[in-house]
Order: structure tokens, then C-alpha cells, then sequence
């Protein structure tokens, strides 16, 4: 399937790109190139084949959430520059 110079321009056109007379020409090949794999794909057959979403199969990444000590506060704060009420204070972003 052919792709003409001028949907090329309006493709170039939409996307807001320049394009130089050669690259209008390279584009154009390409382009119709893709679309030629295009109809080929859509000559296969495929009534046969279920919708698939994945075809790995499905496994949990995640680890066990599993309850564990947390860090001690006073250990934590012993680094902080500054610190108030038992946080650290950081200068203000957003005012």
C-alpha cells in the first residue's frame, strides 16, 4: 500500500516536523513500507487463536509482606541537622 507525498506532508504537518525533499522521499518509503508488512499481517489467519493478553505465564513478583522491627527513632535523628519533636526539620519548599 502506496503512502502519497501528500499524506506524507500532512503526517509531517501534524507531528509538527520539518522535513526536507529527501526526507519526505525516505519517509514516504518507509512509510509504505509498514504498511505493506501491515497487509501482510493482516492476511494470516488467526480464528483459530484465542485472545491472549500475555504469553508468559503469571507469577507474583512481590515479596511476602511480612511485619519486622522498624529503625530506632533516636538512631535516625542522631544524623539529622536539625530536628523538632522528635522529627526532622527541613527547610520550607512551598510556601
Amino acid at each position: 500500500m502506496a503512502i502519497t507525498r501528500e499524506e506524507v506532508e500532512h503526517i509531517a504537518e501534524l507531528a509538527k516536523l520539518y522535513l526536507t525533499e529527501e526526507e519526505k522521499e525516505k519517509m514516504q518509503r518507509q512509510l509504505s513500507a509498514i504498511l505493506d508488512y501491515f497487509a501482510m499481517l493482516q492476511e494470516i489467519d488467526t480464528s483459530l487463536i484465542p485472545p491472549t493478553a500475555t504469553v508468559l505465564p503469571l507469577r507474583n513478583v512481590m515479596r511476602e509482606d511480612t511485619p519486622a522491627p522498624s529503625f530506632d527513632r533516636d538512631k535516625i535523628l542522631a544524623n539529622a541537622p536539625q530536628k523538632v519533636e522528635g522529627y526532622v526539620k527541613v527547610k520550607v519548599v512551598l510556601e
